[in-house]
């Protein structure tokens, strides 16, 4: 089980689950991160933070703690 964090640049994914709770949880799936749709990593900044992706035609800057909760395959 793999978490987006962990994913190479490049790379494109699909999110299985979305870990966390509440107010973290309903705000990624705000951002348009949802279970099924489909992620490409962009880049990584030099220290992991933040993760810059692109979901659903638009891009995105996750911060690492909120990337860890996203798992994909």
């Amino acid at each position: 089980m793999q978490t987006l964090k962990e994913i190479p640049c490049g790379t494109t994914v699909t999110v299985k689950k979305l870990n966390g709770e509440g107010a973290v949880k309903r705000r990624i799936m705000d951002m348009g991160i949802t279970k099924g749709c489909s992620v490409f990593v962009r880049k990584v900044a030099p220290l992991g933070d933040p993760v810059e992706v692109t979901v659903r035609g638009y891009e995105l800057s996750l911060r690492k703690q909120d990337a860890e909760l996203i798992v994909v395959e």
